[in-house]
């Protein structure tokens, strides 16, 4: 089936070739079984033709980092957070990841898959159409195939593409709290390799953290996931320089995320090894805190960045890829093509799938917005609004304003 794009007012995607963004006006775009077959003038006619309106065109989002497999928020823990106590404490009173873990394990598959279907059609409204998603709310090998699972078959029966990373490695569960080598034995000698054997899992991610895993163990679960073929992600440096991203320089890591309490060293160190550095702007912002990542440093030493949701149930609830470009402009002082750059080619970069998604090009899948603007500028000014026209998901409208 061929379906045409016309009436473009302004068209804004990376360009491969070029290695850069570019603005188009008054293109057209076709579209053959679900691919982009041609970008121009006058293309031929289509079985189907959808007018764009004279608006913005743009890729859809790639959301590279979110926790999405989560029974309940924990709303109360804002409430504490705005008075006063901080992400940390709240953690050492058995709040935070653990009390998630407690909710999950209790809950069964079939809860857990239609939750995770409904945030899925939200991330899908908000123009995301391809998004990772991580276990590591169950830490445990039940609860944690159990999470991949309900991933898997979201996937299946889902609009949105959804890429799965085991993060076994999330937290400590109570029972390991005084034998936390003992947990690290488990994730490496067991978990991972039934991870593995299920086959739903692309990465493995890491929370190298203090009081979390710190740098030996969190080496040692990437390089083990790596001879069972999990790709290595790493939360790093978030709140403590730690040495995590100079880590994920060390074992080939596609991303480091958050990033917060970076070294200089640590830039140094994803530059040269071409790690790639996802930023979380959502979650410093959410968190109350005032420190963001040093996207500048980072971009001025030629490291490629990402921009991510990070969507969770405590530390953050956003799921829209255009408040994340807001808050990236906004306290990253970056540009909006940076910041559109940063949540497609360069976040389907760190998927390892931009040879299929995160620029409109020949080739790639069709997974376009059309906006209800016409200047890519108004995407991040209209910070609490959301003017999308349609979202296509491999030429196929799927969500209509």
């Amino acid at each position: 089936m061929l379906i045409k794009l016309y009436n473009i007012g302004q068209l804004v995607s990376y360009n491969t070739m070029k290695n850069n963004m570019e603005l188009l006006e008054g293109v057209e775009i076709l579209v053959k079984n679900g691919i982009i077959e041609d970008i121009g003038n006058s293309l031929n006619a289509a079985d189907m033709s959808i007018d764009c309106n004279n608006m913005l065109v743009s890729p859809g989002f790639v959301d590279p980092h979110t926790h999405p497999v989560f029974y309940r928020n924990r709303c109360e823990e804002f409430i504490m957070r705005t008075g006063g106590e901080t992400y940390e404490q709240i953690a050492a009173k058995g709040g935070g990841i653990k009390k998630s873990v407690k909710d999950l394990r209790n809950t069964n598959e079939e809860e857990l898959y239609n939750l995770v279907k409904n945030r899925m059609d939200r991330f899908l409204a908000f123009g995301t159409t391809t998004v990772e998603c991580k276990s590591g709310y169950g830490l445990d090998i039940e609860s944690e195939l159990k999470s991949l699972k309900v991933i898997h078959d979201v996937n299946q029966i889902h609009d949105i593409d959804m890429v799965a990373t085991f993060m076994g490695a999330h937290g400590f569960p109570e029972e390991f709290n005084n034998e936390r080598d003992k947990y690290v034995d488990l994730v490496c000698d067991e978990m991972i390799p039934e991870v593995a054997k299920q086959g739903v899992a692309v990465f493995n991610d890491v929370f190298c953290e203090k009081n979390y895993f710190n740098l030996k163990q969190a080496e040692r679960i990437l390089e083990v996931g790596k001879k069972y073929g999990l790709y290595p992600r790493l939360h790093a440096d978030e709140f403590h320089d730690l040495g995590g991203a100079k880590l994920a320089a060390n074992v080939n890591c596609i991303s480091a995320d958050h990033l917060m309490e970076i070294s200089d060293e640590g830039v140094f160190e994803l530059s040269k090894n071409k790690v790639i550095a996802t930023l979380l702007p959502g979650t410093t912002f959410f968190l109350g805190k005032s420190k963001y990542a040093p996207f500048n440093k980072l971009k001025d030493a030629g490291v490629d960045v990402a921009l991510a949701t990070d969507y969770n149930s405590g530390s953050c609830s956003i799921q829209s890829m255009p408040f994340i470009i807001s808050l990236a402009c906004i306290y990253f002082n970056m540009s909006v093509l940076d910041a559109f750059k940063a949540t497609t080619y360069i976040s389907a970069r760190t998927l390892m799938l931009e040879d299929k998604i995160g620029s409109i090009e020949k080739g790639k899948n069709a997974d376009i917005i059309i906006w209800n603007v016409d200047n890519i500028n108004e995407i991040p000014y209209r910070v609490d609004s959301h003017p999308i026209q349609k979202v296509l998901k491999n030429g196929k409208p799927v969500i209509t304003a």
